[in-house]
């Protein structure tokens, strides 16, 4: 069969993101679907089933992360993969993550229908822990697959009541004796919601995605003193969170100086003892700061880090911040992203160049193999959020360039090692 006459079911697609939103689903029509909890073991479990009845092998290695294989004519080749994640934030939609596992996994379908066989293998991806919602940091198992971290170090990673990710994996019984990173993959393409407003606001079907803009996360732990509101006299309190509510804004003033590109978000804060009549003793909050530039990125974080002293000086508390995770900026392979491009060209989408601003798996995957994105619109940029919503026939979109893409680079490869 000629490539340009292979197609994906785009209802069937359509069906399997409804019939997996149902694990871990909400009232309001998203998902809660954290790592490793058992709604996590839930969709693997239907992943996992899914794939081996289109005819893959799937395998976990010691992070997690599952890979269903398709073979190819050579097996000696490293596999042509797709993926993305399968987890979701505690207030997550129906498309994060999940849009790109399912495309992978419509594309090994849709070969199937037609008889079409790859010359290399490919392979469908569940990353572990992408989100980093349930232990921090995000990209977590893709990370140690790149060589980013080490396994001791995800191992350890705890959730808010002390679980650790080590314990969570075993109890959930995903846990594979592959060393991560041990598999070799010959390139790597990830389909994925905008998860921003651009590409709706012109009118494009698809988002050719050049790379990832850096992202640095932080912890801040902000003590004072405890003590009655009643009684203590405003001049001589030791309040941790007034000292923490100036230094949220500090933070958002640190986006807008540095913008139009740099964004800074706080997420999660904790007041304790989180008493209506006592003065807070101790603030704990997270920040998210972004920009497509690292020095830029490096500047922001010193003019953070000096804001948040002084507020700590002047206000009487004791600060100490913990930088989590740092992930530069990134450039996608020029060929995959090519094909990509010349994929959405010839199925006559509407699409544009466009960098990424939330980070992905595909970022550390492309330390070790050639990768690309693919955008689709998201309604109103909205995202981690249960009112994420995408089009049917932007789903469609995504999963049509993804399976171009992945046969013209397959069939490029083979043409050059001839």
């Amino acid at each position: 069969m000629s490539i340009q006459n292979l197609t994906i079911d785009a209802q069937r697609l359509w069906d399997t993101l409804m019939e997996t939103a149902k694990f871990g689903g909400t009232a309001k029509g998203g998902i809660k679907r954290l790592t490793l909890t058992d709604e996590d073991r839930m969709v693997r479990d239907w992943f996992k089933a899914a794939c081996e009845a289109a005819g893959c092998a799937v395998r976990c290695d010691d992070m997690g992360n599952m890979f269903a294989r398709r073979p190819g004519r050579n097996p000696d080749l490293p596999p042509i993969a797709m993926g993305s994640h399968l987890d979701t934030q505690p207030t997550g939609g129906k498309f994060d993550g999940i849009l790109g596992v399912l495309s992978g996994l419509e594309v090994i379908r849709s070969l199937n229908d037609a008889g079409y066989e790859t010359n290399a293998p490919l392979e469908v991806i569940n990353w572990t822990n992408e989100e980093g919602s349930r232990f921090a940091p995000a990209m977590l198992c893709s990370g140690v697959f790149a060589g980013v971290f080490p396994r001791e170090y995800a191992d350890s990673r705890a959730d808010r009541e002390g679980k650790t990710f080590g314990e969570e994996l075993d109890r959930i019984g995903y846990r594979g004796e592959e060393p991560s990173g041990s598999r070799k993959l010959g390139a790597f393409f990830e389909v994925h919601i905008e998860q921003g407003p651009i590409l709706e606001a012109e009118g494009r079907d698809v988002g050719v995605v050049t790379g990832v803009q850096g992202i640095r996360w932080y912890e801040v732990t902000v003590t004072g003193f405890e003590s009655h509101a009643g009684s203590t006299p405003m001049p001589l309190r030791r309040d941790a969170l007034l000292g923490a509510a100036r230094m949220v804004e500090a933070i958002n003033k640190v986006g807008h100086d540095h913008a139009p590109l740099a964004v800074t978000t706080v997420g999660l804060l904790e007041s304790r003892p989180n008493s209506r009549n006592v003065i807070p003793g101790e603030v704990f909050f997270t920040i998210d700061m972004r920009h497509p530039d690292d020095a830029a990125l490096a500047r922001m974080e010193a003019d953070m880090k000096a804001a948040l002293a002084a507020i700590a000086a002047e206000t009487n508390v004791e600060l100490r911040i913990e930088d989590t995770w740092n992930s530069p900026s990134v450039r996608f392979d020029e060929t995959c992203v090519g094909m990509v491009r010349k994929a959405a060209e010839q199925l006559g989408f509407k699409h544009r160049d466009i960098v990424s601003g939330p980070g992905h798996d595909a970022a550390y995957i492309n330390r070790v193999a050639p990768t690309a994105m693919i955008f689709v619109p998201c309604e109103k940029g909205i995202s981690h959020n249960e009112a994420e919503k995408i089009e049917f026939e932007h789903a469609s979109a995504g999963a049509s360039v993804l399976l171009h893409a992945v046969v013209a680079y397959d069939k490029a490869m083979q043409e050059a090692a001839a």
